[in-house]
């Protein structure tokens, strides 16, 4: 009857917004978390623990960015990846300036698709470990790119100038955080990740096919 909808819809709008407050409450704790291990940071005494700290931090901080960005596509089923992509850029170089005084451009290109999604976040993660990487160890713009495949499905590609990858790299095997981070979620979208020279052999690029 009309009194137990009434009191059905309530009970949606009270979990809406426990759930928006949740969210509000969770953002607000990782960037508490992420200052104070920036703070950190500058009052550690090791060279070494200092470094740790600042990856933390901004690993920290850019996951609050991601969890804000995609929280706004909330109810829908599908997400145009392209235009994530050039927003989620735009911020990353500003965070760059702002946050560590770098003067790196990011920029993304390539063909509009929509996604699901589910399929999203994980990308989502993918790309901010690929930029993250290229930051520390690439030189100038960083570039990323969202292609068709040769045969079917996508290509998400990171690239950027600087030194070559070392001989006998293997993703797959890669102790670092970053590189689990990333493997993790390209075996979560069952998708495949290459990585080689950039164009014109000057750099690194890392791929990521899925479909």
């Amino acid at each position: 009857d009309e009194k137990l909808l009434h009191q059905k819809d309530e009970a949606i709008d009270y979990q809406s917004l426990v759930s928006k407050e949740s969210d509000h409450r969770l953002l607000n704790e990782m960037q508490m978390v992420a200052s104070r291990l920036s703070m950190q940071s500058r009052t550690s005494g090791n060279a070494e623990t200092t470094e740790q700290l600042i990856v933390a931090a901004n690993r920290v901080s850019m996951i609050a960015r991601i969890h804000r960005r995609l929280h706004s596509f909330d109810g829908m089923q599908t997400v145009g990846f392209r235009q994530f992509l050039e927003e989620y850029c735009r911020e990353f170089s500003e965070m760059l300036s702002l946050e560590e005084g770098l003067k790196r451009i990011v920029v993304a290109d390539g063909v509009e698709i929509e996604l699901p999604a589910a399929t999203v976040v994980p990308l989502a993660f993918i790309v901010s470990e690929l930029l993250t990487n290229a930051v520390k160890y690439g030189e100038g713009q960083i570039s990323v790119r969202l292609e068709s495949g040769p045969e079917k499905g996508y290509l998400l590609s990171v690239s950027n100038k600087g030194p070559a990858l070392p001989h006998g790299f293997d993703p797959a095997s890669g102790k670092g955080l970053g590189m689990k981070i990333i493997n993790s979620f390209v075996k979560q979208i069952g998708g495949e990740l290459r990585f080689g020279p950039a164009d014109g052999n000057q750099g690194t690029q890392f791929t990521v096919l899925f479909s």
